[in-house]
């Protein structure tokens, strides 16, 4: 092996190494490559393994070559029961994740479905979203989108005013009439409610016996850093699904060991990109779920203004991050390629390492679907908690999803070294 040959292939590591380290700093974090003694997080689990339920992955279906179905949830606040919707109808096509990971009120739902049985999960989300949307608002809504937008201010104000039931209620005194460090003075509301919530209706054992993978992200308040609570890594309670979704100022900072967290949705409000630097080799279906769209119409109002803001603000960075896979797994093919024509007694046993992953690169079916806003929904979108507008979240993210399966091939593993593919079902004819 000449000079020149190892010369090149040095380049061509770096290369893939520095497309690496541009896709984790996106996301604030800090990553050593594997064959290389470091590692982003402490273990890794693989979703094959025997902590999967032999029950559940008995008895649900995946696609062929696929080894681990995803469901990654972002935040939104009331337009969360968008993602409980669309469980529902994976769950009705007998569809199951074997890993789940959310920011905010997708993390909630997350810990819904990881730290319930199969049979419970539905039950359960259910549960969560009819209690935290109980308060009547009006008791009769005239047909009409002016109408809908009038009662949707009310419901709004509400939430501003009361609180949610099971959620967060307002603090008395609020932080405009307590004094410097007082426990009232860095948030309006108190989120007590919410942890009373997540304990009846999570089984964190469950959780903690990794039967699923799950994480959810957040940021740390002193260091403007976003981490992810992973039960690969950790154990997981009530105050890391509250740390994911403490959004700042409605709700208080958590304090989990001897950091301070607010809502991830703060750095990135969607765990992806958390999911694609696993650095493994397992083949996945993946389901985004996202509460905020990025494309929208021209704002007409300052009304508009706010709720185009919001979105764009909020929406997620999905056709950024798998384009940087995309030309990482280019890169990683490119050395692989490179690396085999190398005799083995030529290279380190660091470089044998790297060869022999870079010859069992992953694969990604990604499954996009974005809530649509209603012509009469405005910027307070997020936290207008009432019955009538859950429902019809609930029942628009089962219709996408109804829509999205039956696209059978949409459903099935990119070709053979083609990296990355997506899909999204309000975009079939757009392209």
């Amino acid at each position: 092996m000449t000079d020149m040959q190892v010369l090149a292939l040095q380049v061509l590591a770096l290369q893939v190494l520095a497309l690496q380290v541009l896709a984790l700093q996106v996301m604030g974090l800090s990553w050593v490559p594997a064959h290389l003694g470091g590692s982003m997080r402490e273990t890794a689990m693989d979703a094959r393994t025997a902590d999967a339920s032999p029950h559940d992955q008995a008895r649900s279906w995946r696609p062929e070559r696929c080894d681990r179905i995803a469901l990654v949830l972002q935040g939104g606040g009331a337009l969360g029961a968008y993602q409980a919707g669309v469980y529902e109808a994976l769950h009705e096509a007998n569809i199951e994740p074997d890993y789940v990971s959310g920011v905010s009120i997708g993390a909630i739902n997350s810990a819904i479905i990881a730290g319930n049985s199969k049979k419970r999960r539905l039950q359960r989300l259910r549960t969560f979203w009819e209690r935290i949307t109980e308060r009547k608002v009006w008791h009769y809504t005239p047909d009409g989108d002016i109408f809908r937008q009038a009662r949707n201010a009310a419901s709004s104000w509400l939430t501003l005013m009361q609180g949610q039931p099971g959620f967060f209620k307002p603090h008395n005194p609020g932080p405009w009439m307590s004094f410097t460090g007082a426990s009232n003075a860095t948030s309006y509301y108190d989120n007590g409610p919410l942890l009373e919530t997540l304990e009846e209706l999570v089984d964190f054992s469950m959780i903690n016996e990794r039967t699923m993978r799950f994480s959810c992200g957040a940021v740390n308040v002193l260091s403007g850093n976003f981490s992810y609570f992973d039960n690969a890594n950790e154990i997981i309670g009530p105050e890391h699904i509250m740390a994911s979704g403490a959004l700042p100022p409605a709700l208080p900072m958590v304090k989990i060991g001897t950091d301070h967290f607010w809502d991830g949705g703060i750095v990135s409000n969607t765990p992806l990109q958390h999911l694609l630097d696993e650095d493994d080799s397992i083949n996945s279906l993946i389901f985004q779920v996202d509460l905020f769209s990025a494309r929208g119409d021209l704002p007409r109002d300052i009304q508009d203004v706010m709720a185009r803001h919001k979105d764009i603000m909020y929406s997620s960075r999905t056709r950024y991050n798998t384009d940087v896979y995309r030309r990482l797994h280019i890169w990683k093919t490119l050395l692989g390629t490179a690396l085999a024509k190398v005799p083995s007694e030529s290279l380190s046993e660091k470089e044998r390492a790297l060869k022999d992953q870079l010859a069992d690169l992953p694969e990604f079916t990604i499954l996009q679907l974005i809530y649509q806003q209603k012509a009469y929904e405005g910027h307070a979108k997020d936290y207008e908690f009432s019955g009538t507008s859950m429902r019809e979240h609930w029942q628009s993210g089962y219709e996408d999803t109804k829509r999205t399966l039956k696209r059978r091939d949409w459903l099935e593993m990119p070709p053979e070294g083609a990296g990355i593919v997506v899909h999204d079902v309000h975009r079939e004819y757009d392209r």
